[in-house]
């Protein structure tokens, strides 16, 4: 029986699909349920959308797209602006709400809460700064003017790790450049992109100008708006395995493409650093989400000469979080999202125990109902280890022992994942030269979290194509035009 999610959460929460501003079941009328991680009880069921539904929502997107397009930037930011203010209102049931479908701790919840409603507060202040260029050519035959013009119709792919900030910070930028937008969220995290939508219209977007598609059958839903002629984009976030398919179904009509892949986070402490501010860095880069993020510290590159003290530090610091449901209010760390998750896990730190690492603290399931793993540390891990070469999304951190800086780096480098990088030292000319040579889009200098709203986040090599947020995010939802003019 599913759960009352009004009274759990404070909010009236829909569970169909949305297409052309209105709610329905689809065209099928299934459903899935959506499951508590902590009970593994269902929370609601949600419509479980077809091909036929994909396609409606692609047309209900294109026919609202001419007049979205052409709706004043001012009118597009305001609109976004009155979501932010919704969504800061309502951020403690957002937050219930997260905690409730994806299992994590309510004090992430709330962070990813705030988080997500600034990317309406940014592209709402973006949209206005939409700017085109305008010089004489070179020759003097003509005048070059460049003006950049809404993409079109965007379908936007979200994971279920960040439910609502992976929703905002693709639906922000698409509406203030002037698309109009399919989400698809994740199968295990339905529930916030569809409260998010609500929002969106209640804070006056029009109908067809977003679309909320949920459903089990991602890559057949997905694949046949691929191959629609009336979208031009896709965003997506997700692993790296599922962002090689979506390229090639892309290639098809030559969709443009931007993807935010998988990651394995370096983070390197170096002898000189501050071993108490890299254990409180290392806390968040690696148990923020209980570790189920693209950009959690994934190996821990810590130098010979202080690798004692910051194991046990870290060590003692992992095993006094409090484990428990994600709505109980003392929860430092809930469970994983489902079983295969919490079973991937378990395998790699058996197979890095087994292998010669040494088990700190943590290493267990414990006896519980719900999909729990103990904050686990292991030492003297062993370079041939597959946790160093797999993204583990789990409250697991490896540490490898080094002495010479050049080692180091070429070990954060050797992976095909290039996201982010953590780097603690008190030697600012070290921390730069150590940044330029990692090979990263982002970099965590004696920090231990990146992602802002204002910054361009995103990966090189297999981590991705394109950047989210600051301004280089709102760019990617459109196309430059050059008009050859002289008078």
């Amino acid at each position: 029986m599913a759960a009352d999610l009004t009274a759990l959460t404070g909010l009236d929460v829909p569970t169909g699909l949305l297409i052309g501003g209105e709610w329905g079941g689809g065209r099928g009328g299934g459903t899935f349920p959506v499951l508590d991680p902590a009970t593994e009880e269902p929370l609601a069921e949600v419509a479980d959308g077809s091909v036929e539904d994909a396609l409606d929502a692609v047309g209900a997107a294109h026919a609202a797209l001419p007049g979205w397009a052409a709706t004043p930037p001012r009118q597009r930011g305001e609109i976004l602006r009155k979501a932010f203010e919704l969504m800061t209102q309502r951020a403690e049931s957002i937050a219930r709400l997260m905690s409730a479908e994806n299992g994590k701790s309510l004090r992430d919840a709330r962070g990813e809460a705030a988080y997500a409603a600034e990317f309406f507060r940014w592209y709402a202040e973006e949209a206005v700064r939409i700017e085109g260029t305008f010089m004489r050519a070179p020759s003097g035959a003509n005048r070059i003017l460049t003006l950049h013009q809404p993409i079109g119709v965007s379908v936007l792919v979200t994971p279920w790790n960040f439910p609502a900030a992976m929703a905002t910070r693709k639906i922000g930028p698409a509406l203030a450049a002037g698309c109009t937008v399919v989400l698809k969220p994740a199968g295990e995290t339905p529930l916030t992109a569809l409260a998010i939508a609500g929002i969106l219209a209640e804070a006056g977007a029009p109908d067809g100008v977003i679309n909320v598609l949920t459903s089990r059958k991602s890559g057949a839903t997905v694949s046949a708006m691929l191959h629609d002629p009336r979208v031009r984009k896709l965003s997506f976030t997700g692993s790296t395995e599922v962002g090689r398919i979506l390229l090639r179904e892309a290639a098809d009509n030559v969709i443009s493409c931007s993807m935010e892949l998988g990651g394995n986070a370096p983070f390197i402490i170096f002898d000189d650093a501050d071993i108490p501010a890299a254990v409180e860095g290392a806390l968040i880069a690696k148990m923020r989400n209980g570790g189920e993020a693209c950009t959690a510290a994934n190996r821990f590159y810590v130098h010979e000469a202080v690798a004692d003290e910051f194991t046990k530090t870290f060590a003692a610091r992992l095993a006094a979080l409090k484990v428990g449901p994600g709505l109980d209010e003392d929860t430092e760390l809930g469970p994983l999202v489902n079983e295969d998750t919490r079973s991937k896990v378990a395998e790699l730190v058996d197979g890095a125990t087994s292998g010669g690492a040494t088990l700190v603290t943590g290493g267990r399931k414990p006896d519980r109902r719900g999909f729990f793993y103990e904050p686990t540390l292991l030492d003297a891990v062993p370079a041939q280890a597959a946790i160093l070469d797999t993204e583990i999304f789990g409250p697991v951190a490896p540490v490898v022992r080094f002495t010479d800086e050049a080692d180091a780096i070429r070990w954060a480098n050797a992976t095909e994942f290039g996201l982010v990088s953590y780097v603690y030292t008190r030697d600012l000319r070290r921390g730069l030269r150590v940044s330029e040579a990692l090979e990263a889009g982002m970099i965590g200098l004696n920090r231990g979290l990146v992602s802002d709203p204002a910054a361009p986040f995103g990966g090189v090599k297999q981590s991705g194509i394109g950047r989210e947020g600051a301004h280089d995010g709102l760019l990617e939802f459109t196309e430059t035009k050059y008009i050859a003019t002289d008078w």
